[in-house]
């Protein structure tokens, strides 16, 4: 296998795209087959990249809680198409802001003032895995700040999720694709179901068995020196300048099953790792059975709801429960039926079980577009060459 192509590429975005710092690992069969640290990970440009840091994985934290919510479906703990109010009864009854237009741009999220009208249809949960539900991303809606206010910041994950449940729906749940906070939801359930905190459920369930210790929804004080410097990317003018912060941890208590994990680069891809040998990690123990993972990473999108996900842009993908799913091999040097998803400051997570590959890749940079249709789909398709290249 020769990975020049990949290194290459991978040395080029610092230039190309203003990447100060890098971490790429492809696994197969539960060993290491490349693994690339480029750059510096300090504001001040003075520290070498390390296995050690840590990364603000965002969005990625989605694949882990749909493994949690996948674990207790096999324990009929929970039903795929049970509603959502038989484990949250808040969400019994919903309202549908009537002025909100999907897939217009720019737009503004509905508040408590937009006109509405009840749903007819009942949020299941599997409307809340395949983003279907007809939910918002508002994380500054009236109800979280207000809850923030009450609990002097302090709301704990189902507190925070009873708030969530008074913001408007977009539209009918089960109708549209609409990326939302449905993931955040499960993470509420699986507290429900669990009778634990969504962290202590994942623990238990998910970091232990596969020896994971660096898997973090609030890092401890003593380990903050470890996270790596962030970045956001100004939309309008393409200035990079340095950022902190993780908006999606909605208090200081909130576990946020959309995106609230922090984690070093070998952590997460022991996760990965595990899910592309069909459920079973590198240290023996099984966290989910091939059915579960093929029926987590199939399409779950009707042709309506593919096309409002054509949207963002992932060219050949379906989206399944909670991932994207390759559909169209014409579009990638992946196989159909490979699997991931990303985070808001550009990691990058590929599951194939086809093959037992999986590729994870993290760099801290907020708003940079072009790491969806440009960085990840390159990097994809160069490790594909080189495994493929024996």
């Amino acid at each position: 296998m020769d990975f020049t192509k990949l290194t290459t590429y991978l040395n080029s975005l610092e230039e190309a795209y203003g990447v100060h710092g890098l971490d790429c690992k492809v696994m197969k069969d539960h060993k290491t087959v490349y693994r690339q640290m480029i750059g510096l990970s300090d504001y001040a440009l003075s520290v070498p990249v390390t296995d050690y840091d840590l990364y603000e994985v965002y969005s990625c934290t989605k694949i882990i809680t749909m493994t949690a919510v996948m674990q207790l479906i096999e324990q009929g703990k929970i039903g795929l198409y049970d509603e959502l109010a038989k484990y949250l009864p808040e969400f019994a009854e919903m309202q549908i802001a009537t002025d909100f237009i999907l897939g217009e741009w720019p737009f503004k999220w509905p508040t408590l003032a937009s006109p509405l009208v009840p749903a007819k249809n009942k949020i299941l949960i599997h409307h809340l895995m395949s983003m279907t539900a007809g939910l918002t991303y508002d994380v500054a809606s009236e109800p979280i700040l207000e809850k923030k206010r009450e609990t002097d910041n302090k709301a704990g994950t189902r507190e925070m999720i009873a708030a969530i449940a008074r913001m408007p729906l977009i539209c009918e749940p089960g109708t549209r694709f609409s990326y939302a906070l449905g993931h955040d939801i499960l993470a509420a359930v699986v507290e429900q179901v669990s009778s634990m905190t969504f962290g202590q459920y994942l623990k238990k369930n998910i970091f232990d068995p596969l020896a994971i210790t660096e898997m973090y929804f609030k890092v401890p004080e003593s380990e903050k020196y470890r996270i790596t410097a962030q970045y956001m990317k100004d939309m309008t003018t393409g200035v990079i300048a340095p950022h902190s912060g993780n908006i999606f941890r909605l208090s200081d208590a909130y576990e946020s099953g959309g995106a609230g994990l922090a984690c070093t680069v070998d952590a997460y891809s022991m996760v990965l790792d595990a899910l592309a040998n069909y459920g079973v990690g590198a240290s023996g123990e099984r966290i989910l059975w091939p059915e579960s993972i093929r029926t987590m990473s199939k399409n779950w999108l009707t042709d309506q709801q593919l096309e409002d996900f054509k949207k963002s842009g992932k060219v050949g993908y379906g989206y399944g429960l909670g991932v994207r799913t390759l559909i169209d091999g014409t579009t990638s040097k992946s196989p159909v039926g490979e699997f991931g998803w990303d985070g808001a400051a550009g990691a990058y997570a590929l599951i194939d079980p086809i093959h037992n590959i999986s590729i994870f890749y993290a760099h801290e940079i907020l708003g940079m577009i072009t790491a969806y249709s440009e960085i990840h789909p390159t990097i994809r398709d160069l490790a594909y060459e080189a495994l493929k290249d024996k």
